[in-house]
């Protein structure tokens, strides 16, 4: 039925998920990861 697994994964979130629960699940990953390397920029800048 599913040749790989990303398949099967791609299968199951389409199922549980809408098109606007990937958005802000994509949204809050990217407001988190800036938040996160700045935050670490800035700790770098000023120990420097």
């Amino acid at each position: 039925m599913f040749d790989s697994l990303d398949e099967r994964i791609r299968h199951d979130e389409a199922e549980d998920t809408t098109t606007k629960q990937r958005m802000m699940k994509g949204l809050l990953v990217a407001l988190v990861s800036i938040a996160l390397f700045g935050g670490l920029y800035f700790v770098v800048r000023i120990l420097d």
